[in-house]
């Protein structure tokens, strides 16, 4: 997959790369710079809804790898639409982020085509950035060589990257159920609630959802009876520290599942 996807990459000289801090970001932008250092831009966008964890990573590669990193701050949480966390967020979104990586490549000059890491399995979840990024001409190098997610953590082993075996993290406003309001503080809270919840059990893969103000636990089946209800409580206590709207905490009746709060009929209030 490598040579296949280096080869892609010669045929986009001028790209500006999208990164999260994911595995599949961060991958891709270390490929593309080290075959093109010269004419690979690397794109990361500041926001609440953006892990501190993921930012941390994009600066360590970028200090490493010797990117040409660029900050952006895409102005979703100026867009009420953004806000009301509709059924299609994630394309509001994603729309802010390309918009504002648009007006950076013509700031910097030059022809640069916007790229994101998306892979092949994307392709089978609920995605409404992908419109987004369809509008704005963005290109997926992943899916045009039709690689998976296993195929990008290869790559990564591959390039001896840290990041290779990295947990699925998606951007904080994934934890808020649709409908429920996206506000600064809620993602925050989230965002203490795993670390906690992880530094006290030792579960890589956590969630903490948000429906209104009620905190649902997601952890694989595996690991359900090692959140206890001192857990709990401890994940209550912290995010009601950063939000003390939040009225309650407790484990989900199901595992996790990726995309959950995405499934369920909007909060009617």
């Amino acid at each position: 997959m490598r040579e296949r996807l280096l080869e892609w990459l010669g045929g986009v000289p001028s790209r500006a790369i999208a990164c999260s801090g994911g595995v599949d970001s961060l991958t891709l932008a270390t490929a593309a710079h080290r075959a093109a250092p010269g004419t690979t831009l690397v794109v990361h966008s500041v926001t609440p809804a953006v892990p501190a964890a993921a930012t941390a990573r994009v600066l360590e590669t970028a200090a490493a790898e010797g990117w040409d990193l660029r900050t952006v701050r895409s102005r979703e949480f100026e867009d009420g639409r953004y806000l009301a966390n509709p059924l299609d967020r994630c394309y509001t979104c994603k729309s802010h982020l390309y918009d504002a990586m648009g007006d950076l490549v013509t700031t910097v000059g030059g022809a640069h085509t916007l790229l994101s890491g998306a892979n092949v399995d994307d392709l089978g979840e609920y995605r409404p950035g992908l419109v987004a990024a369809a509008e704005n001409g963005v290109r997926h190098p992943y899916v045009e060589v039709g690689a998976a997610k296993a195929d990008v953590r290869a790559l990564a082993r591959d390039l001896e990257l840290d990041c290779a075996e990295l947990p699925a993290a998606p951007c904080l406003a994934s934890r808020l159920y649709t409908g429920t309001a996206v506000t600064p503080s809620r993602l925050h809270a989230v965002e203490v609630g795993e670390s906690v919840l992880t530094a006290r059990t030792g579960i890589a893969v956590v969630r903490c959802r948000l429906r209104d103000d009620d905190v649902r636990i997601e952890v694989g089946e595996a690991d359900r009876g090692r959140v206890t209800p001192d857990v709990v409580a401890a994940v209550l206590a912290t995010m009601r520290v950063v939000e003390p709207g939040i009225r309650s905490a407790a484990l989900d009746d199901e595992p996790y599942r990726p995309g959950r709060a995405f499934t369920l009929t909007p909060v009617v209030r």
